[in-house]
């Protein structure tokens, strides 16, 4: 008698699959699928007219002129066979009952199961009127970097960049490798302290500092002023001081790209799509779906070394590893399905040092020097929440890293044994020094429809009264 799970195994092999997000996550989990023996239909949908290309290399060496936006395009490591490529076109609507996704361009797609990759764009800078003047930009798409690419070319006399977390950094190291002059404005006391805490955002100040950045901290922009060509001139900041600049980067951080989903019966909003630890999305609910996976940016999901909490990752590792767990379950059922468990990591090279980070710093409420010395810019620092190791970051010491990850993994006591020698007299732990908002962040207003406990049922209000407003919060 035939297995009935092996049967059912097997017919996860065929059918048709459509992966909304034609990206670094999108791709991976195509490669994925093909790899792990699915033979049936697959879709790839895609709001961006080029074939899948690497991101990081945007903000790096694309800005310098290094490498062509062209070059960055991602390779295929796995032959995907006979893919329908959807290129240039958003999915603009999603029928959970009819397994359809509806295009922007009017068609829609019918599917069996589901993958939604969508990431993220670039937050924009808030007044529309001053977004659109010439010479101010946001970098997400290699189509940003390659207009940003040839402004900066032409030798603008001050670049202005707002917001100075890693893609903010980023861009204020290349402006100074092109020997370009530029001021980096933070609403908050350092630069990375939403990512790394105040006591090192310190040391990122006096890295960025040393090489030339005029970096004006606790100061936000109130307004851009444009010239009659319409072209940008001069941007207004908080403490009432003007400054001359020709180009301004907006570095405001992401956008999930979720509106496709408002309406779908997915819990899904401005913070992500939840999904559990196996990438399957939650309806609105909070029932897991069977045939509807999220991975990547979008993807919003518990964490069990960070209390369940959860959490979306704006990292390129975390794309890879979540689609190829979200691919793999896809094809599975039950006991041969697997979570995504990674520790997470990230890498920024600026100002000519290499900083890596692994584990969840935000998480920490304290942080402690382990290696190196600080000063040189050369030092590793971990970080504990309630007595555990939570996370690690380095700065040009990415060598001990595997060691913290395993430390992080195996629920460490805080602060950890270190690794070498080069150890501070003191292990004494700090005060991480993270910011607590001060944005409202938008989130869907639930309401439950329904008098007896079987009818009862969430729906979704109209959207929020507490909306998002970064230009309020600029001034």
């Amino acid at each position: 008698m035939a297995n009935k799970g092996g049967l059912a195994q097997d017919a996860r092999k065929h059918g048709h699959i459509v992966i909304v997000g034609a990206s670094l996550a999108g791709l991976h989990a195509a490669e994925t699928l093909r790899a792990e023996g699915f033979v049936g239909q697959l879709t790839m949908i895609g709001d961006e007219p080029y074939a899948p290309y690497d991101r990081p290399p945007l903000s790096k060496q694309v800005l310098t002129g290094w490498v062509s936006a062209e070059h960055t395009t991602l390779p295929c490591l796995q032959n995907l066979g006979d893919v329908e490529w959807r290129l240039g076109v958003a999915a603009s609507r999603l029928d959970l009952k009819t397994r359809r996704v509806y295009l922007a361009d009017g068609q829609s797609v019918d599917f069996e199961r589901l993958l939604i990759a969508t990431g993220v764009r670039a937050r924009p800078w808030p007044d529309e009127a001053e977004a659109a003047l010439d010479g101010v930009f946001v970098l997400r798409t290699c189509q940003d970097a390659q207009r940003l690419q040839q402004r900066l070319g032409n030798g603008p006399r001050r670049v202005l960049v707002i917001g100075v977390g890693f893609t903010g950094s980023e861009i204020a190291s290349v402006c100074r490798e092109l020997g370009l002059a530029v001021t980096v404005t933070e609403r908050s006391e350092a630069p990375l302290m939403g990512a790394l805490g105040g006591e090192i955002g310190a040391v990122a100040a006096s890295l960025q500092r040393q090489h030339g950045v005029d970096l004006l901290c606790a100061t936000t922009v109130t307004a851009l002023e444009g010239d009659a060509q319409r072209r940008v001139r001069r941007a207004h900041l908080s403490y009432g001081r003007t400054l001359d600049v020709d180009v301004v980067v907006a570095a405001l951080g992401a956008v999930r790209n979720t509106e496709w989903l408002r309406g779908s019966g997915l819990a899904a909003g401005q913070l992500g799509v939840t999904c559990d630890a196996g990438c399957r999305a939650f309806d609105i609910n909070g029932i897991v779906t069977d045939n509807i996976f999220v991975a990547g940016d979008v993807a919003r999901f518990p964490h069990p070394l960070y209390g369940y909490q959860l959490i979306a990752l704006e990292h390129w590792g975390n794309a890879v590893a979540q689609a190829e767990v979200a691919a793999h379950n896809m094809l599975s059922s039950g006991t041969e399905r697997r979570p995504h468990l990674s520790v997470p990591a990230f890498w920024s090279a600026q100002f000519g040092v290499n900083i890596k980070s692994v584990g969840l710093p935000p998480f920490a409420d304290e942080v402690v020097i382990m290696q190196g010395a600080v000063e040189r810019h050369r030092f590793v620092a971990a970080y504990g929440y309630q007595g555990r190791t939570v996370a690690a970051v380095s700065f040009d010491q990415g060598k001990w890293l595997p060691y913290y990850e395993q430390q992080i993994a195996s629920g460490t006591a805080f602060p950890p044994a270190p690794p070498a020698f080069d150890t501070p007299v003191s292990l004494q732990p700090v005060p991480a020094r993270f910011p607590t908002s001060t944005i409202p962040t938008p989130t869907p207003v639930i309401a439950l429809t329904g008098h007896a406990p079987n009818e009862l049922r969430a729906t979704y209000l109209e959207t929020s009264p507490t909306t998002l407003n970064v230009a309020m919060a600029n001034k």
